[in-house]
């Protein structure tokens, strides 16, 4: 199942919060390990989706310039 980057992010925001309002420090230490394990995967699902984004720009790119090529003249 693939996550999302508003997933990852939201969950990052989460871990933030508890790291926040904990009261012991090993709880607030492991909050923010969860934290930065988040933010590590929010910024993989973003860059994923960015470059999947340019992939389909450059495709589409592709198919009118194939388009064009191929199309008779009048």
């Amino acid at each position: 199942m693939s996550q999302t980057f508003e997933f990852y992010d939201a969950r990052a925001k989460e871990s933030a919060a508890e790291a926040k309002a904990a009261v012991l420090e090993n709880v607030r230490e492991r909050a923010r390990r969860s934290e930065a394990t988040w933010r590590a995967l929010a910024d993989q699902a973003r860059a994923v989706a960015e470059e999947r984004a340019k992939v389909e720009q450059q495709k589409a790119a592709r198919r009118a310039q194939e388009a064009l090529d191929v199309a008779p003249e009048f």
